[in-house]
């Protein structure tokens, strides 16, 4: 196996990495995380070109600024690490343009999860990201034609608004938020009308394991769009090692 394309892919997914996790990091404290040069989070200082190589750079300066001395949330290591490794996984998988695709839809559930999984906050504009590129490069990644894709994302949609609602009509409190709803309808433009069922059941089974192995409640909070972005890697990582495409 030619290892030079997924080894690319593993740096460029670490670089896109180091934004998303700056991401995840500002955008809760309603910081500016899109526009401006780096700087760190305590001093501001500008960081430099050192500063910025995705994960070598944490590990040279020990997580530290360099300046003020200040811990660099580890975060950020631990996204761009994950960034990295799912973009070459991709690659790996399919050395060719699906596995491109297939690595854009990985790192554009990345932050919805990392967002969920700590702040229970499913961002629109970021699901709007997931569903717009779903439109244009879905059909690369699935092999799917357009109508299997916008039936997926409508039955993705409506299938956890109606649970949703249903059970805040019978038990008079909120089940699922409604940004649950909106990613699974984003991936369904991805992944079309039939993976929604087994990415739920994935979703459902992780979730039982998660709370069994915390020890929470039937009535505690859980992140299930982190799930759902969980089952649907799970999903299409399987499909795509078992046939080397993600050809239904």
């Amino acid at each position: 196996m030619n290892l030079l394309l997924p080894l690319s892919g593993g740096v460029a997914g670490a670089i896109v990495g180091s934004f998303i996790a700056t991401l995840c990091v500002r955008w809760p404290r309603e910081e500016q995380a899109t526009a401006g040069r780096s700087r760190c989070d305590s001093c501001h200082r500008r960081l430099g070109t050192l500063e910025l190589v995705p994960i070598l750079s944490w590990i040279a300066f020990r997580g530290r600024c360099r300046t003020c001395g200040a811990e660099i949330p580890k975060l950020h290591l631990w996204v761009e690490l994950v960034a990295a490794a799912l973009t070459a996984l991709a690659l790996v998988l399919q050395p060719n343009v699906q596995g491109a695709t297939l690595a854009v839809f990985w790192l554009l559930l990345l932050a919805p999860t990392v967002l969920d999984a700590r702040h229970y906050w499913l961002p629109d504009p970021l699901t709007l990201a997931i569903a717009l590129a779903g439109l244009v490069l879905g059909g690369i990644a699935s092999g799917l034609p357009l109508a299997d894709r916008l039936i997926g994302g409508a039955a993705g949609f409506a299938s956890l608004w109606l649970v949703a609602t249903l059970y805040r009509r019978t038990r008079a409190r909120e089940g699922l938020g409604a940004g649950d709803s909106k990613l699974l309808g984003a991936i369904g433009l991805w992944t079309g009308w039939q993976a929604l069922p087994p990415i739920l059941l994935i979703a459902a089974l992780g979730g039982l394991a998660a709370a069994a192995a915390q020890g929470r409640s039937r009535l505690d909070r859980m992140p299930f769009g982190s799930l759902l972005a969980a089952g649907a890697f799970v999903w299409s990582a399987a499909l795509a090692a078992r046939s080397g495409s993600l050809v239904l």
